[in-house]
């Protein structure tokens, strides 16, 4: 390659790997798997080795990607949080121990697992824990320090503490957590986390630290980064050390004196890593003896006593048996390939969700083909790519009627989903009680997915008007309910029948209606005919309801079964309260707020009510028309773009000023 088609592919790999980094580290949502990136960026390294003159000091390769988003307060790192150099081959391992051993003798080498999640630090002033922060770009992270509270496995306290330490680890959601959440986000036709990285990032930056202690997450501690009163020499060491100081390190840490070794336990790591029950992507090899670290010294991103052998994911060919299709909540049908089983990362793998008609038609998959499958995030089966087609097979054709209940299935033209619309579908029944009774719908306390699914089961129920028909005998006679559960359950069955309209609205599972969206709904329509019998003009009238949310509304009570469901609830007593128009005249009427980042005194919601009290809106985005913004701390893109567009922000004190003048 010439130095005019290095520079361009140099180029290329630049502007695509600070797009994944994007991704990955600030977003986390990535689009390709990290053995794809590792590829890309060993690729850049090779080139700017070849040609020296297209290195530059801000290339991907001399900085670690990620950096300090806008909803936490940055934390300067007083030593550099580095990435480590990858390793894909036993002969770079080998090239990695000649380079050590010119500058060194006789050195001793620690192999640890790689574990696959967030690299965070976590500060202890006397045995206290007194601040955590995430890597950013190895020089300024995050301040998460509330969020990593919440995770159990972090020692708060620590016994027989140095004076001060800084220790490095990786957060980390276990396998059996990241399925639970899975099926959650499956449940209610979330888009789900691609792997358990991912989910340990998004649950770990939450701004709600409520909402990261309910993901379970878990820590690994691999290094000290800074300790004071006390003196370490070997790698080995400080980790004993940490274990002894309770903090939770790598199930094995062993150390070998030459590298056939090490390889030899690379291998059987890379053998037994389907059976840890917790994400790893690799090993870690690195020097033992701390002294001889210094001699070996740094690049501006990796140390270079210490190496990551990267493992490339495992791929299998196996036979496609069949397609089943799944019905969701909302009527989505999901088709899931049945394959003959085949044994991957450690367990045996017979299924995998196909996602929709358009992945299926995209990699030309039939009935009959062999295929190339793997798992994402060393979890979850997926279908790489089409392997040969078999013999006399031909394309498959996704159903036209629902193959639980055989109502016709229609597919709206901007999404990829199809789906059955028939709302007395059996296969969408469970998830849709377990909606219809949730705490944000008609909050009927005890009747949780158990008790819904005793239930369904036993036909006792068939479609939410049911729920009112229960007597407490019927629930008596469900597993483990004693008289006293069973006449709560009714009394908690019987005080829903007065709850406000809008929560009806929403616990009916309408396709685009969120909770925000039913209040705007019941609060400008006010009754539930008013609501059944707009046209979509009416409701785009509304201020912050789209077309979509308008024609979604529209076709749900364009169907019989709707009008008959909200004609049955009636019968049983649901009283679905008109809401009482609010006076047209108050001091924000015609005025529209948008409140965004933490308020000092108030919740959002507690200022929500006082401006439409008074009056005014209150809407979730910003835009030109937009009256005012109020802004609290760590306000973020929504304060970016009100000063962008020129809209007024005002802080909760002006709001509050404003609201008693």
């Amino acid at each position: 390659m010439d130095i005019n088609n290095a520079k361009s592919r140099v180029e290329e790999l630049t502007k695509l790997l600070n797009y994944h980094n994007n991704l990955y580290y600030n977003q986390d949502n990535p689009e390709i798997g990290d053995y794809e990136y590792d590829k890309l960026l060993r690729e850049l390294e090779d080139l700017e080795k070849q040609f020296p003159t297209l290195l530059k000091k801000d290339s991907p390769t001399q900085k670690v990607g990620g950096s300090a988003g806008e909803k936490f307060s940055e934390v300067t790192h007083t030593v550099q949080m580095m990435s480590l150099h990858d390793s894909f081959s036993h002969g770079e391992l080998l090239d990695f121990d000649r380079k050590v051993r010119e500058v060194v003798q006789n050195p001793l080498y620690v192999v640890e697992p790689k574990f696959d999640g967030l690299s965070v630090s976590c500060e202890y002033e006397n045995g206290v824990f007194v601040r955590g922060s995430t890597r950013g770009d190895g020089f300024v992270g995050e301040d998460i320090t509330d969020n990593l509270i919440t995770i159990k496995s972090l020692p708060k306290r620590l016994k027989n503490a140095p004076e001060y330490l800084e220790v490095r680890g990786e957060v980390y959601m276990s396998d059996d957590n990241f399925l639970k959440l899975l099926k959650i986000q499956e449940d209610n036709e979330e888009k789900p986390f691609k792997n358990p990285r991912n989910a340990a990032a998004g649950s770990l930056r939450q701004k709600n630290s409520k909402i990261t202690a309910q993901r379970n997450l878990d820590i690994f501690v691999f290094n000290i980064q800074q300790i004071r009163g006390v003196t370490l020499t070997s790698h080995k060491q400080s980790l004993d050390y940490l274990t002894e100081l309770g903090f939770p390190t790598a199930p094995f840490y062993n150390r070998y004196d030459n590298m056939e070794d090490v390889i030899e336990e690379i291998e059987r790591i890379n053998n037994i890593r389907g059976t840890f029950g917790f994400p790893i992507d690799g090993a870690v090899v690195k020097v033992d003896d701390f002294s001889q670290r210094e001699l070996l010294g740094a690049t501006a991103k990796f140390p270079k006593w210490a190496e990551a052998y990267k493992y490339p994911p495992e791929e299998k060919e196996t036979k496609l048996l069949d397609i089943e299709i799944n019905v969701g909540r909302t009527g989505a049908l999901t088709p899931v390939g049945i394959f003959e089983p085949v044994f991957i990362s450690g367990t045996t793998v017979s299924r995998a969700v196909l996602h929709n008609e358009d992945f299926i038609k995209e990699k030309d998959i039939r009935i009959g083909d062999t295929v190339i499958i793997r798992k994402a995030g060393e979890i979850i089966p997926e279908v790489v790519s089409l392997k040969s087609h078999g013999e006399n097979t031909v394309p498959y054709v996704f159903p036209t009627v629902c193959p639980s209940c055989g109502s016709k299935v229609t597919r709206d033209g901007e999404e990829a989903a199809i789906r059955c619309t028939n709302t007395e579908c059996p296969a969408q029944l469970l998830r849709h009680l377990i909606h219809f009774v949730s705490r944000d719908a008609m909050d009927i306390e005890g009747l949780g997915p158990a008790v819904l699914e005793q239930l369904v089961n036993s036909s006792l129920v068939k479609s939410p008007v049911d729920l009112y028909k229960l007597t407490p005998m019927d629930v008596l006679g469900l597993e483990r309910k004693a008289e006293k559960s069973a006449l709560n359950l009714i009394d908690s069955i019987e005080k829903s029948k007065e709850q406000e309209l809008y929560r009806l609205i929403f616990a009916l599972g309408i396709r685009h209606i969120g909770q925000k969206a039913a209040k705007l709904l019941c609060d400008n329509l006010l009754t539930i005919e008013n609501i059944m019998n707009s046209k979509v003009e009416d409701y785009t009238n509304i201020d912050g309801f789209g077309t979509v949310m308008a024609e979604s509304i529209v076709e749900y009570f364009s169907h019989e079964e709707s009008i008959n469901l909200i004609k049955e609830l009636k019968e049983c007593g649901v009283k679905m309260p008109p809401v009482e128009k609010k006076s047209e005249e108050g001091k924000f009427t015609g005025l529209t707020f948008v409140l965004t980042g933490t308020l000092p005194t108030l919740k959002r919601s507690e200022a929500s009510k006082m401006i439409e009290n008074a009056g005014g809106k209150t809407s979730s985005s910003v835009s030109k028309k937009t009256s005012y913004v109020v802004a609290g701390e760590e306000a973020g893109s929504k304060l970016t773009k009100a000063q962008n567009l020129g809209v007024t922000i005002i802080t909760e004190e002006q709001l509050l000023n404003m609201l008693e003048s």
